[in-house]
């Protein structure tokens, strides 16, 4: 009370003094006697502080009033949310699967109504939770156990349920009460067999799949956008079914799936548009999987594959390099089907440098090289057919031998490039 007050002096001495300078005042002009006009002028003035006063007490203890009823709503707001989480969590331990669903749904309905961010987080977290808990895949169930069976069904259905929320939350505008975009989603060493996302917006705070196993079924994330924030698929694990992010948009997000092992699944970035997102799959592992960015637009930002690509399949066929450094440096294609057929490369850098290609085939047919800085410095053929048959403009540096030296084993350049 006392610095308000002080506070309030301060404040109406600065805006006298002000007044004062702007009116060019000299001094103030003596007074002989008082007359009965300048009596009547200082008691209202009198009256006008004495009551200028009482109204400043009374905002202030107004102010102070509504604080401590808002912090008495808040607590009481807080008190009947843990209530209802309590409830809820209970729900998600029960034996019976209905129950379970009924206790998804009350955290996500808690979660819309959560008094703060912070206990928002809290009801997001123990969904996400629930996912990384041990789950058995159907691949891995005892063969002919019926009971063992439908207890996967429903319990996948329950692991559907909190997938399908999450993603209904993170469709809504940004603005919106019950968006949870921005909000952070652990799915680390979570097991996926199937998993709807289609359209979600992953818009700020960080997503993790680290370490997560998708083992069947088709996860989908068509039409995601990514802005902002971190989204990680460091060291996960592709190894059935499909995993598709076909027309996803990555815009200034950073996408890693470092360490990530690809084998057996099929992953899709088929038209999908990155811009200013890197990228990176450093020390990757493709193996009988197959992964396609057909049609996929990588537009500024930086990409890295420095990994190895043994008996799988990676398409390119069709994609667009602009704007962007790309960099295959030291990866290893052995045994597989690599597809650039029909790219464009223009405007950035991509490099193959001292790449490895044994075994399996690589195809450059019809790609267009305008503008853009291709590399395959000390890269390295062995028994690989790699092709560039119709390929149109300048050729990647480090791939034309000099002239007089024959092209390596399995390589087929356009005649326009020998020497």
């Amino acid at each position: 009370m006392p610095t308000t007050f002080a506070g309030a002096i301060a404040v109406a001495g600065a805006v006298f003094f002000i007044v004062w300078v702007l009116l060019g005042a000299q001094g103030l002009k003596p007074e002989a006697k008082l007359t009965s006009q300048t009596l009547f002028d200082m008691v209202k003035l009198s009256f006008g502080v004495v009551a200028g006063a009482g109204a400043l007490v009374a905002l202030i203890v107004a102010y102070r009033r509504q604080r401590v009823d808002e912090d008495a709503a808040l607590r009481e707001a807080t008190r009947l949310h843990t209530e209802r989480f309590t409830t809820a969590v209970s729900q998600l331990g029960d034996d019976s699967p209905a129950v379970r669903l009924g206790g998804v749904h009350a955290l996500a309905h808690l979660a819309d109504d959560a008094p703060t961010r912070a206990l928002r987080q809290t009801c997001i977290d123990v969904m996400c939770a629930y996912l990384r808990l041990p789950y058995t895949a159907e691949a891995n169930l005892p063969p002919e156990d019926a009971a063992a069976r439908h207890a996967y069904l429903a319990l996948r259905e329950v692991r559907h349920t909190i997938i399908r929320l999450i993603r209904d939350h993170l469709r809504l505008p940004t603005d919106h009460a019950h968006s949870w975009q921005g909000h952070d989603l652990d799915f680390t060493n979570a097991v996926f067999d199937g998993g709807n996302f289609d359209a979600a917006k992953f818009s700020g705070g960080t997503v993790s799949f680290d370490g997560a196993i998708f083992s069947g079924g088709t996860v989908s994330l068509d039409g995601g956008r990514f802005s902002g924030g971190t989204v990680s698929f460091d060291g996960a694990v592709f190894s059935g079914g499909t995993v598709s992010l076909d027309s996803a948009v990555f815009s200034g997000s950073e996408v890693t799936f470092n360490a990530a092992t690809f084998s057996g699944s099929v992953v899709t970035f088929n038209a999908a548009t990155f811009s200013s997102s890197p990228v990176s799959f450093s020390h990757a592992k493709f193996s009988g999987g197959r992964i396609s960015f057909s049609h996929a637009e990588l537009l500024g930002g930086s990409r890295y594959v420095r990994g190895t690509i043994d008996n799988g399949g990676l398409g390119f066929g069709g994609a667009t390099f602009s704007g962007s450094e790309v960099t295959f440096t030291r990866a290893r294609f052995g045994g597989s089907t690599v597809s650039f057929a029909g790219a464009r490369f223009s405007d950035g850098t991509v490099s193959f440098d001292a790449a490895a290609f044994s075994d399996g085939s690589i195809s450059f047919d019809d790609a267009t090289f305008s503008g853009s800085e291709v590399n395959f410095n000390d890269a390295a053929f062995f028994g690989s057919l790699v092709s560039f048959e119709h390929a149109h403009g300048e050729a990647p540096h480090g791939l034309v031998p000099s002239s007089g030296e024959s092209l390596a084993p399995g390589l087929t350049l356009p005649p326009t490039w020998l020497p």
